[in-house]
């Protein structure tokens, strides 16, 4: 029985590992990405940038469906070894998959990987010219590096619940960045992307700093905990029959004092290796010039101004205060396709026919718009016949049908 338990036990730490940075810091993640890239990048990125930000959580939105999602976001390093695991686990995925397998790793953790990846889609879709995939791809290679700067997910003890620290991982990742992003700085040091040579090696060192910071982790939190009771420690809530348990707006406050330094440090850096890994990706392609897929070819003046408000907030780290961040707004639904074309779509081609009634198309100005039609009616060929009333000679009434002519086209 027991040798059937640990085979379960690990599958189920695996698959309940929590999204790294939660929807709130991907979304800064992958909007400050957008103000460190250069010239040549930023109006097209700036131009899609509610998508950008929309679209980098899209990844954690889709793990519940996808169960091959779940390993994408963390590597459990203490697993290969707890005092030299990055001196036993190769970097080449070739190689790791030879020692260990390839169902090892995928049990394990896969993020440096799938950061090496979503970088190549990303090249390809600049290669393609095609906007949507540079979007998709760019927004999902800006998550799986933010997760990558998280030391939870560097671990099997992700959510400290081998310790009896469960909560830390939503503490830590959440809680604290929304509660205290005011007192956040989000400029880097080096705020500017720059081309990679080795994004894999970029990548690695990124998880061995996260790594590095596990002992303060959960080191900090013990400490606390020692001096703060249960009943503080902990709130509770209750909903459909059930009862949950999370750490403390009290406990949150003493443990950003003692972390807190460290969560902005990994939140302000990830966006410098995400617009890099973009800006690399971009000139691995060639360079394509990403204006000619823009409709306007060039920002109107409202987007520049906007831009360069944007800009001076980020430089003088306000950009929460003047809330100028998309993470603290509404999520904006998604781009129209006029507003967001993939490259086969530039050209005019015939549209396939649909499957369902398209919405009308809105009249010309100066034109009225004809009524919508009644969903699956059938339209008459024939013009419709109405009952009308007349009056014989003898006065008496009679009711006859008389054909209706159609209305003219775009009435």
């Amino acid at each position: 029985m027991k040798k059937l338990l640990l085979p379960l036990l690990a599958a189920v730490l695996c698959s309940s590992q929590a999204s790294a940075w939660g929807f709130f810091g991907h979304r800064i993640i992958n909007q400050v990405a957008v103000y460190e890239l250069p010239g040549a990048m930023q109006p097209f990125y700036y131009r899609h940038l509610n998508e950008i930000v929309r679209q980098s959580t899209a990844p954690d939105e889709r793990r519940n469906a996808d169960p091959t999602e779940g390993p994408k976001h963390f590597i459990d390093m203490d697993h290969y070894s707890e005092d030299n695991p990055f001196g036993k686990l190769p970097r080449e995925y070739d190689k790791a998959v030879e020692k260990y397998s390839a169902d090892t790793l995928k049990k394990y953790g896969t993020v440096p990987w799938v950061v090496m990846e979503m970088k190549d889609n990303l090249v390809q879709a600049f290669r393609d010219k095609d906007t949507l995939a540079i979007i998709k791809f760019s927004a999902e290679l800006g998550h799986y590096v933010g997760d990558a700067f998280v030391p939870l997910h560097t671990t099997i003890n992700y959510d400290g619940q081998l310790t009896d620290q469960k909560g830390l991982h939503s503490l830590w990742e959440s809680q604290l960045p929304e509660r205290f992003i005011l007192d956040y700085k989000l400029l880097d040091d080096k705020p500017t992307a720059q081309y990679i040579k080795d994004p894999l090696n970029s990548i690695w060192t990124v998880i061995q700093q996260s790594y590095g910071f596990l002992g303060e982790t959960f080191d900090r939190a013990t400490k606390i905990e020692k001096t703060m009771p249960p009943t503080v420690r902990f709130t509770y809530s209750h909903r459909y029959g059930k009862t949950q348990r999370r750490y403390s707006d009290a406990f949150a406050d003493a443990y950003e004092k003692a972390v807190g330094g460290m969560v902005n440090y990994r939140l302000k850096g990830a966006p410098t290796l995400v617009s890099s890994l973009w800006f690399t990706a971009w000139q691995e392609a060639g360079k394509p010039d990403l204006n000619a897929l823009m409709h306007p070819t060039k920002p109107s003046k409202d987007e520049k101004e906007k831009l360069t408000t944007e800009l001076a907030a980020w430089k003088k780290n306000t950009l929460a205060q003047d809330q100028l961040l998309l993470a603290q707004q509404k999520t904006k639904k998604a781009e129209t396709p006029d507003e967001i074309k993939a490259a086969k779509e530039m050209a005019p081609t015939q549209a396939p026919e649909p499957e369902a009634e398209p919405a009308p198309a809105p009249a010309p100005a100066g034109e009225t718009a004809a009524p919508a039609a009644t969903p699956g009616a059938e339209p008459s060929a024939e013009p419709s016949k109405v009952k009308v009333k007349t009056k014989g000679k003898d006065g008496s009434e009679k009711r006859k049908e008389k054909k209706q002519e159609a209305a003219p086209s775009g009435w």
